[in-house]
């Protein structure tokens, strides 16, 4: 179950089974994903067409793999804003480029933000225009140095 606008909505073991096989592949025709799933092709066309509806599915991309696009360096900055002004300031990183995540958090930081960069010049450039924002008092960058594990897809 889960809740959007207020409605609560129940996705059933078919609509989980046609989540897992797009977030895997979603090239996957709609006839592979019923054979796949054990369901009818206008089981998984009426499926995938309500779950984008109701916002489940945003859009289907491909999982890229950024070191060998050259984006060897991944920072995770951590961001104090002043003023109440949190969201403003968020929207205004979100349009950076090389931005991944954009994160409003809990405890001694507002924000965290995910980017990631082809060398050390582009990410001194990044923090210090991130300190040109209005609003951002303080930011606080890590170089990720081994990525463990980086991958969204979760159902």
């Amino acid at each position: 179950m889960f809740s959007i606008g207020g409605r609560t909505m129940h996705l059933d073991e078919t609509d989980v089974k046609i989540l897992k096989a797009i977030t895997f592949d979603a090239r996957l025709s709609s006839r592979q994903i019923a054979k796949q799933c054990g369901v009818s092709i206008g089981t998984v066309l009426s499926r995938l067409k309500r779950m984008e509806r109701d916002g489940i599915i945003r859009g289907y991309s491909a999982l890229l793999d950024h070191e060998k696009l050259g984006y060897e360096l991944t920072v995770v900055t951590e961001i104090t804003v002043t003023k109440g002004r949190l969201l403003e300031v968020e929207n205004e990183i979100a349009r950076l480029s090389n931005v991944c995540c954009v994160y409003d958090v809990t405890g001694l930081i507002d924000a965290v933000v995910i980017a990631k960069f082809k060398n050390r010049e582009e990410i001194s450039k990044f923090a210090k225009r991130l300190l040109t924002i209005p609003y951002v008092e303080r930011t606080n960058t890590h170089v990720v140095l081994t990525t463990i594990k980086e991958d969204f897809r979760i159902i």
